[in-house]
């Protein structure tokens, strides 16, 4: 006993096992074989429906008797992947020309299970004959079932390219089919001249074969996907549904969908479009219905009043099955293996395997033709000598001598002397003897038909052709997809997803954003917005959700934030921080926030940095479809970092002010165009020690609000300054006092509906109006408005409206 015990690694253990599995399921279970497009479970519920004459022409049979004769015969598995499999043959939405017929509950398109074996009937459809025709003319070969007990057909003779016209769909290990549906008519033409001209081109073979056929119609785009599969096996196509519109009498519109593409699941697709509708993804659908009756299938979309169809149509084809990408991987057995072929590859083999079954059915028949002629000839033979056969019948002592009599006595062969001793009295007329003779004539000329086949190759392909033509015009039908060149490109319009509302979009100054509804905005005081303690509104701005936001960063970066997408919260309350959005770096904050709608190539941003450096880019330039992290707007130098940013839709002034109280103002002429990745050029020539704390523009009528850290504020009016050039250190806008002289920390620009300001010290916040500042002279410091040894020094200035 010890000696069988084997020693063997796991590894090489489960390698051999898993091999063993893997031939097993490649070849016998999840690929189709290219001569006859089946698989083995589906061969042999078509063979085992035929051989129990279960077929077009007799009366339907319980499904549950053929699942019984396919699992106690040929295929020992589960009765529900015997059933699954009939029933996906006799489905006309999976199959172009299904296999079998069935009566009951089959499903349907929405994935509903069949009704089990026991209530369903089925028999085999007129076209399953001509897969099965000529089968016992020893046109293909047999091999033993599972115990012995009978024979079965290793492929059948398919005198159509089934595989081609239902193409197929599996998965093995290591293997992966998808063959498309193809239109019968065009895929036997395409035989028919592949047979005439076998040298012939991929893309002279397409102008037969279009492109696949679906049973369930739809809309292929993708000529040039179609061709590289049908030369590589391997390629891609879209699949749209067909749609129309249509107007109610209500003046609204609705969308019809008619057909749906391969092996979408429509009511699946339905609850995906009303899902869309319920979660408010697409705006302007009011309702879906599934109207499907036995005319056809009908999915309508009804539509708000004036909304753009097309817009959500589009948006439907990127987001649910309406539109799907279909991937040719056209693998099949061949000669034994799983091989990825082109469609011409694929012909050529059907055509060899028709060769073969025309090549044996003619030799079947030749030797049947034969057999029987040698038989006439003999009867023929002792029909002339009648009398004599008579007599010699009636001397011998029994069959088997009168049949040794006859061998001996007329040269007779066994056969002949079998057929003649088994002849009956009635067929000695002379009615029978012409019957004879004309039928030795005819076999006499079936005959030489027959070598005449044989013989002859284009004789024999001339039989494969006849026949492939009596099947097309048997069986051929209208071409139910239609096929467009280009893959059409989607373009989502943002109406579509985005339901059009006003509303206010803010921004605190430790950059916490949301966006506020108009009710809830007016219900409150502008102070009353949702901050932290130590926290403030820096700026808010009406918007609509169909805009996009621009926060701009320290770093010269900025966040592309479609309003839509921003927090719907109340006033009052705390709105999300922008790093929920986009993730910015710890050190990294918001110095503002622009609204953008169409990104128009009229206007500029105009980017300052605390160094001196300046840059001005077109708006349209800031527009991007990938927004998930932060974009450049500036490249800055790591000592430096940007201050102001403003927007301009036209030439105006800029002023810049520096820490020391030096100003330059010039005009946003002198600033050349750039990219976003530019680092600008010098805006004013910054003594040692020095740095901008100001860079905005200014217009005639504007002034200028500093505060120094010693809690001086002072406002110039715009006639102070003076228009000068691009770099140039400017001139002073302070008095230089020996001991503790003022430094400007912060300074904003007062615009028409600026109101108050907030001065932020080290202690406090005093608010103020800015009217209250008077306008004062080039060489002072302003008014003292808090004391510094009270409250801290001045670290910066807010103005609000």
């Amino acid at each position: 006993m010890a000696e069988t015990i084997q020693e063997l690694s796991l590894e090489d253990v489960i390698g051999d096992r898993f091999g063993r599995y893997s031939k097993y399921i490649i070849q016998e279970r999840a690929l189709p074989d290219v001569r006859d497009g089946l698989k083995p479970v589906q061969r042999r519920i078509l063979y085992a429906m035929y051989s129990s004459g279960n077929t077009y022409d007799k009366n339907f049979r319980k499904s549950a008797k053929t699942v019984g004769d396919v699992i106690g015969q040929y295929h020992p598995h589960g009765d529900t992947s015997v059933y699954d499999a009939m029933v996906r043959l006799s489905q006309d939405w999976k199959l172009r020309h299904v296999l079998i017929e069935m009566h009951g509950n089959n499903g349907s398109i929405d994935n509903d299970p069949p009704a089990a074996m026991r209530y369903t009937e089925a028999k085999l459809s007129k076209i399953s004959q001509e897969l099965l025709r000529d089968i016992n003319k020893e046109t293909v070969p047999f091999m033993p079932n599972y115990d012995d007990t009978t024979m079965e057909p290793m492929v059948l003779p398919a005198r159509l390219p089934n595989l081609l016209i239902n193409g197929s769909t599996g998965i093995s290990s290591g293997y992966a089919t998808d063959i498309p549906t193809h239109n019968l008519g065009e895929v036997i033409n395409a035989t028919l001249h592949y047979i005439d001209q076998p040298d012939i081109t991929v893309s002279q073979l397409m102008k037969y074969i279009k492109g696949p056929d679906f049973p369930t119609g739809g809309i292929i785009q993708g000529v040039d996907g179609i061709k590289k599969a049908y030369e590589s096996g391997k390629g891609k196509i879209v699949i749209r549904s067909k749609v129309e519109t249509e107007t109610l009498r209500n003046g609204r519109s609705q969308i019809i969908v008619t057909e749906i593409p391969y092996e979408v699941n429509k009511s699946n697709l339905v609850k995906k479009i009303d899902e869309l509708r319920a979660d408010k993804k697409v705006d302007g659908i009011i309702e879906v219905r599934d109207e499907t009756d036995r005319t056809g299938l009908r999915v309508a979309i009804e539509l708000k009043k004036d909304v753009n169809s097309e817009a959500i149509l589009n948006y439907l084809y990127k987001n649910t099955d309406l539109q799907v990408t279909y991937n040719f991987n056209m693998v099949a057995i061949s000669d034994g293996r799983p091989k990825q072929m082109g469609i011409k590859e694929i012909i050529d083999s059907y055509l060899n395997h028709q060769i073969e079954v025309v090549t044996n059915r003619t030799n079947y028949d030749l030797s049947q033709a034969e057999s029987r002629m040698h038989i006439v000839e003999g009867l023929m033979k002792a029909l002339s000598i009648l009398d004599e056969v008579i007599a010699l019948i009636r001397n011998s002592k029994n069959k088997k001598d009168a049949k040794d009599n006859l061998v001996a006595k007329y040269d007779f062969t066994d056969a002949q002397a079998e057929a003649i001793v088994t002849l009956q009295l009635y067929r000695l007329t002379n009615t029978d003897i012409v019957q004879l003779e004309e039928e030795h004539d005819s076999l006499k000329e079936t005959i030489a038909q027959l070598r005449h086949i044989l013989d002859d190759h284009e004789a024999l392909l001339g039989v494969i052709k006849d026949e492939l033509k009596e099947i097309k015009g048997q069986f051929k039908t209208p071409r139910l997809s239609k096929i467009e060149a280009e893959i059409a490109e989607l373009k989502i319009d943002k109406t579509v997803t985005v339901s059009s509302e006003d509303v206010v979009v803010s921004i605190t100054r430790h950059g916490y954003i949301k966006r506020t509804s108009l009710r809830s905005f007016k219900a409150s005081g502008i102070d009353e917005i949702g901050a932290k303690d130590d926290d403030a509104l820096m700026k808010y701005q009406m918007m609509n959700t169909l805009d996009v936001a621009l926060a701009f960063t320290n770093k010269g970066r900025y966040l592309y934030l479609p309003v839509d997408q921003l927090a719907d919260v109340k006033w009052k309350d705390l709105g999300q921080h922008i790093s929920q959005l986009v993730a910015i770096d710890d050190d990294e904050v918001i110095i503002d926030l622009y609204q953008e709608q169409a990104f128009e190539d009229t206007a500029y941003y105009i980017l300052a940095t605390k160094q001196g450096m300046i840059k001005k880019s077109n708006v349209s330039l800031f527009k991007t479809s990938r927004y998930n992290k932060p974009l450049i707007a500036m490249k800055v130098k790591d000592n430096d970092e940007v201050i102001n940013v403003s927007r301009i839709n036209k030439d105006t002034n800029i002023t810049v002010l520096t820490n020391k109280g030096m100003s330059l103002t010039y005009s946003t002429d002198e600033l050349s165009d750039t990219g976003l990745r530019a680092a600008g050029v010098k805006s004013i020539n910054l003594k040692n020690e020095d740095f901008v704390v100001l860079t905005s523009t200014i217009e005639p009528n504007e002034t200028i609000l500093m505060a120094t850290q010693r809690g001086a504020l002072k406002r110039i009016s715009f006639k102070v300054l003076q228009v000068a050039k691009r770099a140039q250190r400017g001139l002073t806008l302070l008095k230089e006092l020996k001991k503790n002289p003022h430094r400007i920390v912060s300074a904003a620009v007062i615009r028409q509906d600026d109101k108050t300001y907030e001065l932020i010290t080290e202690k406090t916040i005093e608010t103020g109006n800015v009217t209250d500042i008077h306008l004062s002279e080039q060489y002072t410091n302003g008014s003292f408005v808090v004391d510094v040894k009270e409250v801290g020094e001045v670290k910066a200035l807010f103005i609000k409206k």
